[in-house]
Order: C-alpha cells, then sequence, then structure tokens
C-alpha cells in the first residue's frame, strides 16, 4: 500500500493567447491614434539680446498699440475685426505670399490682438513672421 499522497503536476500557464490580445490591442491603438500637426505658423522669435536685425526691403510690419489697434505699415486699420484686417494686410501684400511679417506689439498690447494679427496673416498665406524686441536697458 502506498500511503504517499499523489503528487499532482504543476499546472502550466499557456501565454500565447495574452500575447497575441496584448499584440492585438497595440495595433489597435497605433491604427486608431491621429497625429496631428501641433501648429499651423511657424514663428521665428528673435532674441532680445541678439544683433540687429537689417531691415527688409519689403516687409508688411504689423503695429498693434496698447489699446489693441492695428497698424500695416504705419497707416491705421480702422476696425479691430478680422476680415477688415485681412483686407488691410491682403492690400499691402499684394499678390506675394513671400513676404516677411514683422509683428510690433506693446508690452500692454492684448494677447488677443496679436493672436489675431498672427491668424489673418497666416489665412492669407503669409507664414514667414517675426517679432520685434527692443534690448534690455
Amino acid at each position: 500500500m502506498n500511503l504517499r499522497p499523489h503528487r499532482k503536476q504543476s499546472p502550466e500557464l499557456d501565454v500565447t493567447p495574452l500575447i497575441d490580445v496584448v499584440f492585438l490591442l497595440l495595433i489597435f491603438f497605433m491604427v486608431s491614434t491621429t497625429f496631428d500637426k501641433e501648429t499651423e505658423i511657424k514663428v521665428e522669435l528673435p532674441e532680445a539680446a541678439g544683433e540687429d536685425a537689417e531691415n527688409a526691403a519689403e516687409m508688411i510690419e504689423i503695429t498693434i498699440d496698447e489699446r489693441g489697434n492695428f497698424y500695416i505699415n504705419q497707416r491705421e486699420v480702422v476696425s479691430t475685426e478680422i476680415d477688415i484686417l485681412k483686407r488691410a494686410i491682403a492690400k499691402a501684400a499684394g499678390d506675394r505670399t513671400d513676404l516677411p511679417v514683422l509683428i510690433n506689439a506693446d508690452g500692454k498690447a492684448p494677447h488677443q490682438a496679436v493672436m489675431t494679427a498672427m491668424d489673418a496673416a497666416s489665412q492669407l498665406g503669409l507664414v514667414k513672421m517675426t517679432f520685434a524686441a527692443r534690448r534690455p536697458r
């Protein structure tokens, strides 16, 4: 008579289905992920402590005062609405979309006014934008 307990074999765990499920989840997330552009406007910010930049012969200068009023090449725009601003920029640019845009905003200008100017210029195809800065005293 054998009084020793019968040893059961240890159960084997098959991980193949688990690997298949993880692989399918990985494929699902890779396919369903969207890759959007983070920004549509490329802006080159000048350094404030750098050398003075030479003025380009042809450039559109958008000036924004502290009250949020716009000036295109030193001429005041009659309204702060984006449609009026786009027409003024289009008139200054003509048919050219390769002109650089210089945004010269007052330090106390509303952020929305700066964003409106950038949006209006980019909607017209003017994507070469820089910001004017002064050297610290």
